[in-house]
């Protein structure tokens, strides 16, 4: 729509022209206004439609908030009547069927709170409403342990005659004498076990009952196989429970027959011995230690089972196993090596295994061998020396009494100061004479005393066997070679023998040639004497007597 500057400014242009042409634009303009008009209209009833819908929301609303009331939930109108002592509510409540069982969060009941209170009046009408006298909340206590535990006596009189649970017990293993302070108190609860003919015997298996049927349970899980470190809803397990009502019985069940872990969680982070080191179970605690559970374990608020024990002592007594527990590791940290060790089932001797070249590994073999046969070679030098030891003292007296009337002879030492050893004689011996074989009395010249004086051959070092095999092949041939000396000493009818005593006497060392061509001395401080062979006798063949006929 034009402006009224514009329409001056045309009205002076329209009395230069023509009246026709003035006629025109006139019915133009009043067309623009009509429809400016017509739009203009239209929109303030659009406006007015929407002012219209907004107030009839705004009166539903209203009325509909009008109609509302504040209603609670009947367990926390029952509770909250009984917990500021309303006893008209509470019938107003009881009338339209409310139970008087009902309870919150924590599982308790407007009994509870009334005990807790000490509203006898409310008492007694809950009772007479049906109200369960032994109702237990979330930790196992009932009206009676309330009632003991804050020493109202005439609430406790109340409750027994009502038939009050006198062996309940909490989840803390209390009954509600325990937790009773009050002597009057203490004196009615007494007197009500008196009467009842409640026993020590009969408190105790009341006490251990709850653990004796976890433990049948734990059993029948085992027994069919069912998994017992499973979680319920908040993480816990089997173990946690154990833990946190210090059933030791049961935590060892669990431990060391069914297999269960001691690291698990809860949802809190929390593991059994967590639970343990919060409500002061300190026999499960150490249990669970023993078995492997860390003190240095955190929940998800970052807390040892250390900071979680608010008894001092018992504090005291994890700080002291988390230190023996710190120092056993130290000190498997100290001896512990890189090296592994093998052992298989093949016989092996848990021998380092180390990564070898092949010369490394023969010339280690060979260096077995030769310590293997130094060391067999020495033990059987030792068990000689014993042996002829041994020999000497049997030996007949008169002998030595002629060769050396004033003092045993006494082995010679060699020059380098080396005593005996095997192969290399250079003492003087003395031997026993041995008899003929023909009965004739020992002459001078077959003496036994024996003298051997050391050559720069016999003293000169030989070459000794290499190998354990070298060894036993040198052994085998002195054994089975028959060596004349002994053949003379035996007296088996050769003369020969005695005639070359004296060739004997002069080197006592004979040589024998071993399988590898090395030469072998033998003497009588050498191992095991060659094996004898005895020979048969001939038998003279008897002449045949002569025929006086022959046959052709």
């Amino acid at each position: 729509m034009a402006n009224h500057l514009e329409l001056i400014q045309e009205l002076q242009q329209l009395d230069k022209v023509p009246s026709l042409e003035r006629l025109r634009a006139a019915q133009k303009r009043r067309t623009q206004q009509l429809k400016r008009w017509a739009v203009y209209e239209k929109e303030m009833q659009n406006k007015k439609r929407k002012a219209d819908k907004k107030s009839r929301n705004l009166n539903s609303l209203q009325q509909s908030e009008s109609k509302r009331r504040v209603s609670f939930a009947a367990s926390v109108a029952l509770l909250e009547a009984s917990a500021r002592n309303d006893p008209d509510e509470v019938r107003y409540l009881l009338r339209n069927n409310v139970s008087p069982d009902l309870c919150n969060e924590d599982g308790l009941t407007a009994l509870h709170q009334c005990c807790i209170d000490n509203y006898e009046e409310m008492v007694k009408l809950l009772l007479d409403r049906g109200a369960n006298v032994n109702a237990q909340d979330n930790e196992l206590w009932t009206p009676l342990h309330a009632a003991a535990t804050c020493g109202h006596a005439g609430l406790v009189k109340i409750l027994i005659a009502h038939g009050a649970d006198l062996l309940a017990v909490n989840s803390d293993g209390n009954m509600p004498y325990d937790l009773c302070e009050d002597d009057p108190t203490l004196d009615i609860i007494e007197t009500a076990m008196a009467n009842r003919g409640i026993t020590q015997e009969m408190i105790n298996e009341t006490r251990a009952s709850t653990e004796r049927k976890m433990m049948g349970d734990i059993q029948e899980m085992m027994r069919v196989g069912d998994e017992v470190n499973q979680q319920d809803s908040q993480g816990a397990t089997l173990l946690h429970i154990a833990a946190a009502n210090g059933y030791v019985q049961a935590a060892e069940l669990l431990l060391l027959e069914a297999g269960a872990r001691v690291d698990l969680r809860d949802s809190d982070g929390w593991q059994p011995l967590h639970a343990a080191a919060c409500w002061g179970q300190m026999h499960v605690a150490e249990l669970l230690v023993s078995q492997g559970a860390s003190l240095s374990a955190k929940t998800f608020l970052e807390e040892t089972p250390i900071d979680l024990c608010e008894d001092e002592e018992f504090r005291a007594i994890l700080l002291d196993l988390k230190h023996k527990h710190d120092t056993i590791m130290k000190s498997q940290l100290k001896h512990k090596t890189s090296l592994c060790r093998r052992t298989s089932s093949a016989g092996s001797r848990g021998k380092v295994v180390r990564r070898a070249s092949l010369s490394d590994r023969h010339n280690l073999c060979r260096k077995e061998y030769e310590t293997e046969a130094i060391v067999w070679r020495g033990g059987r030098e030792e068990e000689e020396k014993e042996k002829e030891s041994d020999q000497e003292n049997n030996q007949v007296k008169p002998v030595v009494a002629v060769e050396l009337p004033d003092k045993p002879k006494t082995p010679a030492i060699l020059k380098d100061g080396s005593g005996k050893q095997n192969g290399l004689i250079t003492t003087t011996t003395s031997t026993p004479p041995q008899p003929p074989s023909n009965g004739s009395t020992p002459t001078p010249s077959q003496g036994t005393a024996v003298t051997s004086q050391p050559s720069q051959e016999d003293v000169a070092p030989k070459e000794r066997p290499q190998t354990l095999s070298e060894l036993k092949k040198q052994r085998a041939a002195a054994k089975l070679l028959n060596h004349p000396l002994f053949n003379g000493h035996l007296g088996n009818g050769s003369t020969d023998s005695f005639s070359d005593a004296k060739f004997y006497s002069e080197d006592p060392r004979m040589p024998l040639v071993s399988s590898n061509g090395n030469a072998v001395y033998y003497t009588p401080a050498s191992g095991d004497p060659p094996l004898l062979k005895f020979k048969q006798p001939l038998e003279e063949e008897q002449p045949k007597a002569r025929t006086c006929c022959c046959v052709s």
